[in-house]
């Protein structure tokens, strides 16, 4: 855990970034919470490359077009063969997605243990997301997409503060759950029921 705590320590400020430069809100989509989006949230909207392209830049994770830095378009829609874009994903049918640390060794395993589950639930979207760390890691032969946060901000923008981070959501982008650290597949199998 030692390994991950500058880790933690720049995700804590790209939050505290994030959270300054969106201003306060109220609205409970647009919240940065810390920990990731609770119960009844909406999924934070975000494009990012996929690991396995060629595609180079940083996460989008704007609302709504000409945020600056942000980005120039709402994440929503920007797509393509090579972006995940979680909008996406959620727009076809329930999700689980995963944040984690792009260079933790051990919080890549939650992409092998999607790829062992996943085939149990053929109509739930699984992705995941690495941040910071080398992509090269993330290329895998996983049967799902993965995507790299190359400055932390999808990281930042989910309030990752261990990881993994999974996030199980409706279809719509409704969130049921939100859970951090390590699972059981039993727990993962249990989450994902309650999904459909």
């Amino acid at each position: 855990m030692k390994r991950y705590s500058w880790f933690l320590g720049v995700v804590a400020f790209l939050l505290l970034v994030v959270v300054t430069l969106n201003g306060v809100s109220t609205s409970q989509e647009e919240e940065v919470s810390s920990g990731g989006p609770k119960a009844g949230a909406k999924l934070y909207p975000f494009a990012t490359p996929l690991a396995t392209s060629d595609l180079k830049g940083d996460a989008n994770i704007a609302t709504k077009d000409g945020q600056g830095e942000f980005g120039a378009r709402a994440a929503c829609t920007v797509r393509g063969p090579k972006i995940l874009n979680v909008c996406e994903l959620y727009e076809r049918g329930p999700l689980v997605l995963a944040i984690f640390s792009a260079e933790g060794g051990p919080c890549r395993e939650v992409l092998d243990q999607f790829q062992r589950l996943a085939p149990q639930f053929p109509k739930v979207s699984f992705a995941g997301v690495g941040s910071l760390g080398d992509r090269k890691d993330l290329k895998g032969s996983w049967r799902f997409p993965v995507g790299w946060d190359r400055d932390g901000a999808v990281a930042s923008r989910y309030g990752l503060v261990d990881c993994p981070q999974i996030t199980f959501a409706l279809k719509g982008g409704k969130v049921l759950k939100t859970t951090r650290g390590d699972l059981a597949d039993e727990e993962i199998v249990r989450l994902v029921r309650k999904l459909r």
